[in-house]
């Protein structure tokens, strides 16, 4: 199994840190981006089908 040699950097911790939390901003921004086009469609990646809500009397 691999095994560190040295100890990682505060810094490079920090870095590298930085690099996975954008990486899930930016995820996140398209996920919520798409579902924003899908609910008021204007998606243009998507089909939907739309079904009509009707309550039963």
């Amino acid at each position: 199994m691999a095994v560190p040699k040295k100890r990682t950097s505060i810094s490079k911790k920090r870095i590298r840190k930085n690099i996975w939390k954008k990486k899930a901003y930016w995820a996140a921004l398209k996920a919520f981006s798409l579902a924003k086009s899908l609910s008021t469609g204007n998606s243009k990646s998507f089909f939907v089908r739309q079904i009509n809500n009707q309550t039963l009397d």
